[in-house]
């Protein structure tokens, strides 16, 4: 109980709330910047933090990752474009909505069921964590390496159409986390006798390369459109009485079903949106409405994407371990700070923790009480020419590459990723198992090594442990199966051809 009063006094302080509120603006106004998202507000805001007490600077990044997941149906609801991949089923319907002149209910709707299923998930992130995490006291380093191990194959069959793709890139990505000097002998590798390499490679002008420079590129072959003006008026801003009962239960539905499938490793916030908006159309007594403006389709995606955005946080925090990539940027916002998610986090950070978790509660209130009034201003953010906007996105962009070591060297980096990441966009090939094989490599490497060491170099016995044993199985599984289905498919086939 003091742990919980201390963090919760600590998230209250005066400077701890306008880190808050200045968190949900940034990562508000980052998010409505079309193509950009959560992932690349945090990646752009990211060096912010690097002077920081870690409270107020895991708060800020806090408030950045839930400003960022409301901000992207702003653009999806007004001109059509979504802000980021969790808001493109917002579009069908939200888009149809502004058309009929309904855009502000549209807007007010995304922004109470974002607080709806934001504050549900941190009741339930509140109720599971600290026992998930206790649970996870148990775990040694074979079993943190099975489960790094496990989410990654698991997260390859999700994120690319090819599994043979998203395990090259996934296996990249680790070889890049390995450069410079090993960690358990000492000894220089992958370094080619330059000594920019030493240090290894900063992950912050690589995710920053990834989802910043490759968009600023991606712009230079677009032409800019005007986008359609919507009606911002506070009439038209508040939703009718009818269309509050009408999204009751889908936010309700949405929050719930989101963070459920938050817990599961994969681009959740993705594909809880069309999980939620299929549910709401089937449930729906009016399903030809759907595509047409039904406000349905607004609130069941839109409490879907942050209630597994919140889910998220779950195996994060307790397990330390990101299932999908934008819990992978919160990881190095933690690294950043010297500190590691996972099951100590409550035990050794317990007034960081329940600061972290009650600021949470206070940023979904902020973005609540932030969005409705202000939401005709965001809008127009979105409406700047490309000629104007790429060009912040990129000094953004240099500026934070800049400031990790104070070196040209990673804003080098931060240009050969921005290609690189704009080759694979163009390639039609998802950045994201890349930067979590970035991310997790060191984890994977380390509990291998300690493993290695426990057991003699007797690789055997991570199947004499119980839980690495079942994790180890599950992820062999994953890995034959998509083999063993189209071996199937193709027998099928031949013998129907017969």
């Amino acid at each position: 109980m003091e742990d919980i009063i201390a963090g919760i006094s600590s998230a209250f302080s005066f400077f701890n709330l306008l880190v808050c509120l200045l968190g949900v603006a940034l990562g508000t106004l980052v998010g409505v910047l079309p193509g950009l998202g959560p992932v690349g507000a945090i990646s752009m805001l990211l060096p912010l933090t690097f002077s920081m007490e870690p409270t107020s600077a895991l708060i800020l990044v806090a408030g950045i990752y839930f400003g960022g997941m409301y901000g992207g149906s702003t653009t999806s609801i007004l001109v059509n474009v979504p802000g980021e991949a969790a808001s493109v089923v917002t579009t069908l319907d939200g888009y149809k909505m502004t058309q009929k002149g309904r855009a502000g209910a549209a807007l007010s709707i995304a922004a109470i069921g974002s607080f709806v299923a934001g504050t549900l998930g941190m009741v339930l992130l509140t109720l599971l964590a600290p026992p998930i995490a206790r649970m996870a006291l148990e775990f040694g380093p074979p079993e943190h390496f099975a489960i790094v191990l496990v989410g990654l194959l698991v997260l390859s069959r999700l994120t690319d159409t090819s599994l043979i793709r998203s395990y090259m890139l996934i296996a990249l990505g680790v070889v890049l986390s390995l450069i410079g000097i090993d960690q358990m002998s000492g000894s220089l590798r992958l370094v080619f006798d330059s000594p920019w390499l030493i240090d290894g490679l900063d992950f912050v002008p690589i995710i920053m390369g990834f989802y910043g420079m490759s968009e600023v590129l991606g712009s230079l072959e677009e032409t800019y459109q005007k986008p359609v003006k919507a009606d911002l008026s506070l009439k038209k801003l508040m939703p009718s009485k009818a269309e509050l009962r009408r999204s009751t239960g889908p936010i309700v539905r949405g929050g719930l079903l989101g963070f459920a499938m938050g817990l599961l490793p994969g681009p959740s916030n993705i594909l809880s949106t069309y999980a939620s908006y299929g549910l709401e159309k089937k449930l729906s007594k009016h399903p030809e409405e759907f595509g047409k403006g039904a406000i349905e389709g607004v609130a069941g995606p839109e409490s879907a994407n942050n209630g597994a955005s919140t889910g998220a946080l779950v195996p994060l925090l307790s397990l330390g371990v990101p299932f999908s990539p934008l819990p992978a940027i919160l990881l190095s916002a933690f690294m950043i700070q010297g500190i590691t998610p996972g099951p100590l986090l409550i035990k050794e950070h317990a007034s960081l923790f329940w600061a972290l978790i009650a600021s949470m509660y206070i940023g979904n209130v902020m973005l609540l009480v932030l969005n409705l009034p202000l939401v005709g201003l965001f809008a127009k953010v979105a409406h700047l020419s490309s000629k104007v906007l790429m060009p912040i996105v990129m000094m953004f962009c240099i500026i934070g590459a800049y400031s990790v070591r104070s070196s040209m060297f990673d804003v080098i980096v931060l240009m050969i990723f921005g290609v690189f990441g704009y080759l694979l966009k163009k390639a039609k090939m998802e950045p994201s198992p890349l930067v979590l094989g970035l991310l997790l490599g060191p984890v994977l490497e380390n509990s291998l090594g300690q493993s290695a060491l426990i057991f003699r170099g007797d690789l055997w016995q991570f199947f004499n442990r119980p839980i690495s044993a079942t994790l180890l199985i599950v992820g062999l599984i994953v890995t034959i199966w998509p083999i063993v289905r189209r071996s199937i498919h193709s027998i099928r086939s031949r013998r129907r051809s017969a």
